[in-house]
C-alpha cells in the first residue's frame, strides 16, 4: 500500500482545538452538538472527553457557514441542511475556498505594494 502524504496524519481534534479552528466559543460547539444530530464527536472515557474527526470538523464547517457567516438562524439552517445536503455542502466548500484566494490575493498585493 502506498503512503498518501496529502491525507492529515492528525485523526483526532480536542473541542479546544476545534473552537480556535472556526474561531467559536467550546460552549458554542457544545450547543450545535445538541441541536445537531449528525454532528456527534466520539467521546472518550468517563470524563467523556470529545474527539473530533475529519468528517465532524466538515459538519461544522457547515454549521459555521451557514450560521456565522451567512447569518441564517439556527431553525434555517438546519430546514437547509435536511432539505438540500449536497448543495450545502457543495456552497460551503466553495466559499471556504474562495476565503482561501482571496487571503492569497491579499498578500501578494502587500507584496507588491512592498515592492512599489
Amino acid at each position: 500500500m502506498a503512503l498518501n502524504l496529502d491525507k492529515n496524519l492528525k485523526q483526532y481534534y480536542s473541542i479546544k482545538e476545534v473552537a480556535t479552528m472556526f474561531e467559536v466559543n467550546e460552549s458554542t460547539l457544545r450547543y450545535w452538538e445538541k441541536e445537531f444530530p449528525y454532528l456527534r464527536p466520539k467521546n472518550t472515557g468517563p470524563a467523556k472527553i470529545r474527539q473530533y474527526q475529519e468528517k465532524d470538523i466538515e459538519q461544522i464547517r457547515l454549521i459555521h457557514n451557514l450560521v456565522k457567516v451567512r447569518g441564517f438562524k439556527l431553525a434555517a439552517a438546519k430546514k437547509i441542511i435536511n432539505s438540500n445536503r449536497n448543495g450545502a455542502d457543495r456552497r460551503a466548500e466553495v466559499l471556504s475556498r474562495l476565503i482561501d484566494i482571496r487571503t492569497e490575493l491579499q498578500a501578494l498585493k502587500h507584496q507588491l505594494d512592498y515592492l512599489a
